[in-house]
């Protein structure tokens, strides 16, 4: 059986980060995680690109205009949406990540979903460089192996599978546990 499975390698990618100013404390923790595993797997800064928006509800439209210019391989939706009193908090959630799906097989390109839908400020902040790990390296790792895998996809090839296993050794615990 034919096997196509990404490598996390970021050498020679051009990537954009697009993160929400709301909750900002939380989101710059993210941004910084999200570089920082950017740059661990060989995106250089200069091909890294930072878009800020106003809130998580404006990154999908941030995203589809930058995927519009083109010239970009993996984009990463950075934010956090706390849970209030109101229904707010569904419709930014559900309104964000359902744009992104749809960005994402529109335009076939790799977009690694770091937004924090979450109850507290305290959950996010353990999601966001704290005991549960940085939700946005782990979205920028997962941004490069897809962006991996659809370039495997599209050449026809399977030699993606050259490094078993490298997928896994940015991840403090197994993936399915996300």
């Amino acid at each position: 059986m034919r096997q196509i499975q990404g490598v996390i390698d970021g050498r020679g990618l051009k990537v954009c980060l697009v993160a929400s100013r709301f909750n900002e404390t939380i989101v710059k923790q993210l941004v910084e995680g999200a570089s920082r595993g950017f740059r661990q797997h060989g995106v250089s800064d200069e091909d890294t690109e930072l878009i800020w928006v106003p809130g998580a509800f404006e990154i999908a439209t941030a995203v589809s205009a930058r995927l519009e210019r083109g010239g970009v391989n993996a984009l990463v939706a950075l934010g956090a949406v706390i849970r209030g009193e109101t229904p707010h908090f569904e419709y930014v959630a559900q309104g964000v990540a359902s744009g992104l799906a749809e960005l994402g097989v529109r335009h076939q390109v790799a977009i690694g979903f770091g937004v924090l839908t979450v109850n507290t400020v305290e959950q996010a902040a353990e999601r966001a460089g704290g005991k549960l790990g940085n939700k946005g390296l782990e979205a920028a790792c997962a941004a490069l192996e897809l962006a991996s895998v659809l370039r495997s996809i599209r050449e026809g090839s399977c030699e993606a599978l050259t490094e078993p296993g490298r997928g896994m050794a940015i991840f403090d615990r197994p993936r399915n546990s996300r």
